[in-house]
């Protein structure tokens, strides 16, 4: 469960650089902002570089597998590509 803070517009605005502390420091995972009672903004700190690249790249880490004989130099197609009776 993430770790909330809720504040008020004018709580943010008087707050800010130490809610953005708190937050670098993972102390909170978001800041919802409010004005009259309502969300209006959500703030977050961005994810740790590593976890966003793990997302990007390496998420079907695993998945695919390569029989321990296969061949990645082996020609893929056997067929000719020009017919040789035919150019002549």
């Amino acid at each position: 469960m993430p770790r909330l803070k809720r504040v008020s517009a004018t709580e943010f605005k008087a707050k800010c650089l130490e809610l953005f502390d708190r937050l670098d420091d993972r102390e909170i995972d978001r800041i919802e902002v409010t004005r009259r009672g309502r969300v209006v903004a959500v703030v977050r700190a961005p994810e740790a570089t590593a976890e966003a690249i793990e997302k990007l790249h390496g998420f079907q880490r695993g998945s695919v597998t390569v029989p321990p004989d296969f061949d990645w130099t082996a020609p893929v197609l056997d067929e000719r590509w020009i017919d040789d009776e035919k150019s002549a």
